[in-house]
């Protein structure tokens, strides 16, 4: 089974209050796993990356092998790719446990959307500093 993984994070300030949320979906559009939450003060590629990490453990729960990420963070999709170094140490802690998650799945795509094609995992992060 195929699924797709919509991530995305955010930071009120950079770095201000942050939140990640993710969509865990099956290709006809059934949610199998879906979270926003706030992780305090945090910047908005931290509060990505996040979002990301947790996806890839619920994908992992759910014994979900193959994946695609949907991250509307053009600098998370270019840096999980390869095509960017990671060179902030905050980040790299957090590229470095997404990798080895993703090393655990069978397949893992990257594909780089506008924010619009992203709603559901934006409205998480919002809904989570909402109730911050």
């Amino acid at each position: 089974m195929k699924a797709r993984l919509f991530t995305d994070g955010g930071a009120r300030g950079n770095p201000g209050p942050a939140a990640y949320g993710f969509v865990l979906e099956t290709e006809d559009g059934t949610v199998l796993a879906a979270e926003g939450r706030a992780i305090g003060v945090a910047t908005n590629n931290v509060a990505e990356y996040s979002g990301l990490v947790a996806g890839l453990r619920k994908a992992l729960e759910l014994h979900v092998p193959e994946i695609e990420v949907v991250s509307d963070s053009e600098l998370l999709v270019k840096q999980m790719r390869g095509e960017y170094r990671v060179k902030n140490d905050a980040l790299r802690a957090l590229f470095v446990e997404a990798s080895g998650l993703a090393r655990n799945l069978q397949s893992v795509e990257y594909r780089h959307v506008k924010r619009a094609h992203n709603e559901l995992a934006d409205r998480l992060v919002n809904d989570a500093l909402d109730a911050t």
